[in-house]
């Protein structure tokens, strides 16, 4: 649908100057780290996004150059060429050195446009060392290059051509960001994603410094997107259920398809942009959702009239979705901005997808059957879960009586202050217990391997003794009653011994916090302690090292290796006595900890999936194509 409204000078509007970006970067791309850094990126990209959601636009070439420079180039209408009737310089001029200078800010230029914060071009040219824009349109091709935000050249007309469009080129300025090295994997996540949101566009990413080249092109949209998302599951049904409707200024597309794992993957996006706190939209499709499967749950029998209704938790089990809408004036709200506010929103997703889902699944009986079956039993372990869980709950969480028995807690009770480590094995959780500092470093020791969450309902989860006694331990209860202000300790320290079983043991641990308590890992909540790897003895010095490449410069700094330096390589926890322990491992003012982020949902699942889910094949693959970054490997 092409929009045939006129983009030009007059609809470009301005709002404010560019003084402070370079001072204060973080305020406009979120930080000056490589997230910062791929942000450049986006908001150019976003740009063009915007021309192909007006129409105009179906092909955009994103290529990373050696030296870490970029190309984004779109054929789109161009940026328009001609003076500002306000600002007395080039329309292009105004876009790329004026803050709030666009055709998004109720000039007419685009109805629909993503991008969260609108501030786009101006903003990546203040942060590049250097940026040249070139505008293909009316016949001419015209250029002006940039410096640190300021034009160095005015707007040339440097020829014709039978193109249209805009390229932009820029590179990062290394005055403001940490690193200029850009991540190949994340950004390609990103621009598949934006194919997969907007079908038929054509994004062609190339990667000079690695000589690789991907197409992302989704004619199925985001049909396509929920596939890709269960590529590495069983799904119940070949093809996803595709919803598509609009109604006043909405755009509304809904994807979605049952898989035979226990958690629901459910994404929603408001204009391109992830809203991963949900809104009005996710709102609307949930409660739509359970209306529908239980009204026909009980018109085809599957329910009797008297039974109580199925949850919606029961009926989203092994659901992936991906839910879009596109509308002219999206409200943002929440921590992030990142939840979409609009009110209407809410009824119009609701109506659109019952008018749809009703109708498909009375026309595909067996289909409705798998996912009826689905929900069924999911209802049943719900209520055999609420039983196993009343067992991990406690009665107040200043109340030590319910704790677990092999639980070495802190005296503290203040949480801000408190700090578990889950230990890997009893002998190891010996040494800890009598090394630790007892006001503030709770043990909870660990035998074995726990369960691997990711086969498993929760009614099976929450009765394997393991689980329950951290569930327990931590006093925030588990899935969808889990409230993170109940937490008992700040900080939750994995532990394990810097081996394979080790490394095994955090999977696990990992896979059951992402899958029942992500909140631990979404505010930072969980670390992976960093034990030493060597300790080092020559004369009465002892020395530890954290990495081979550590270990090598320890032995120059001490003249090399002799008969009088001994190495001792730990194979376990267990073989550092509590004083070794708590010098390397455990003090504060020494040890070293390792963060654990959920930087990407989508990412996090599909990782977790392909390590511990059903599947082998991906793992396989995945174990092919990363053998070579193992960086401490059993042998």
């Amino acid at each position: 649908m092409v929009n045939n409204e006129v983009y030009d000078e007059s609809q470009i509007q301005v709002l404010e100057g560019l003084e402070a970006v370079r001072k204060r970067p973080g305020m406009y791309i979120g930080s000056t780290s490589l997230r910062g850094l791929h942000h450049l990126v986006y908001e150019i990209v976003d740009n063009s996004i915007d021309e192909a959601l007006a129409g105009y636009c179906d092909e955009i070439h994103v290529n990373i150059h050696k030296d870490n420079s970029v190309t984004i180039e779109d054929n789109g209408r161009g940026m328009p060429v001609g003076m500002h009737p306000k600002m007395n310089m080039p329309t292009v001029e105004v876009i790329m050195t004026v803050l709030h200078a666009g055709g998004k800010f109720g000039g007419g230029g685009y109805k629909v446009s993503g991008g969260l914060h609108g501030v786009g071009a101006s903003v990546v040219n203040a942060l590049s060392e250097f940026c040249s824009v070139t505008v293909f349109r009316d016949g001419k091709e015209w250029k002006q290059e940039y410096s640190r935000g300021k034009a160095i050249t005015g707007l040339e007309n440097v020829g014709s051509s039978d193109k249209h469009g805009t390229r932009v080129y820029f590179l990062a300025d290394s005055e403001i960001f940490e690193e200029l090295d850009f991540d190949y994997e994340t950004l390609a996540q990103r621009l598949r994603e934006l194919a997969f949101l907007n079908k038929g566009i054509k994004i062609v990413f190339t990667d000079e410094r690695e000589e690789k080249e991907e197409v992302f092109h989704y004619e199925g949209g985001i049909k396509s997107f929920v596939s890709y998302l269960n590529r590495n599951k069983e799904v119940l049904y070949k093809e996803p259920i595709y919803v598509e409707g609009g109604k006043d200024d909405y755009i509304v597309e809904i994807a979605l398809q049952h898989n035979d794992t226990y958690t629901e993957n459910i994404f929603s996006f408001a204009n391109n942009i992830d809203t991963v706190e949900g809104g009005t939209h996710l709102a609307g499709f949930k409660a739509a959702l359970t209306r529908i499967i239980n009204d026909y749950s009980k018109k085809f029998g599957f329910l009797k009239e008297s039974d109580k209704n199925l949850s919606g938790e029961d009926i989203r089990e092994g659901l992936t979705a991906v839910i879009s809408v596109k509308l002219t004036d999206p409200q943002f709200e929440g921590q992030t901005k990142t939840k979409l506010g609009n009110s209407e929103a809410r009824g119009i997703v609701d109506s659109i997808l019952t008018e749809t889902v009703e109708a498909y699944l009375e026309e595909n009986p067996q289909i409705a059957k798998v996912i009826m079956d689905k929900a069924l039993t999911a209802s049943r372990a719900r209520e055999a879960a609420k039983k196993a869980r009343e067992l991990t709950r406690r009665k107040s969480v200043l109340e030590s009586t319910a704790l677990p028995g092999k639980l070495a807690d802190c005296s503290s009770k203040d949480p801000s202050k408190c700090e578990i480590y889950i230990v890997e094995g009893d002998s190891a959780g010996g040494s800890a217990k009598q090394g630790r500092n007892r006001e503030f470093q709770a043990i909870l020791p660990l035998r074995g391997k726990i369960m691997n969450v990711e086969k498993q309902r929760l009614d099976k989860i929450l009765g394997y003794q393991e689980i329950r006694s951290m569930i327990t331990a931590f006093g925030a209860g588990i899935g969808k009653e889990f409230d993170i202000s109940k937490i008992r300790y700040d900080r939750i320290i994995i532990m394990t011994d810097a081996d394979v079983d080790g490394a095994h043991i955090r999977t696990l641990l990992l896979t059951f916090f992402y899958r029942y308590m992500k909140e631990l890992l979404e505010q930072g909540h969980v670390y992976i302690a960093q034990p030493p790897l060597y300790k080092i003895s020559k004369g009465k010095k002892e020395y530890y090292s954290y990495s081979d490449n550590e270990l090598d410069i320890i032995l120059q700094q001490l003249g090399g290796k002799d008969t009088n330096t001994e190495i001792q390589r730990y194979k376990g926890l267990g073989e550092m006595d509590a004083e070794q322990l708590w010098e390397t491992t455990m003090d504060p003012d020494r040890r070293t900890l390792l963060k654990v982020t959920v930087e990407d949902a989508m990412a996090a699942d599909e990782i977790f999936t392909i390590l511990m889910g059903d599947k082998v094949e991906p793992r396989r693959q995945f174990i092919e194509e990363n053998a070579k970054k193992v960086v401490n490997l059993d042998i």
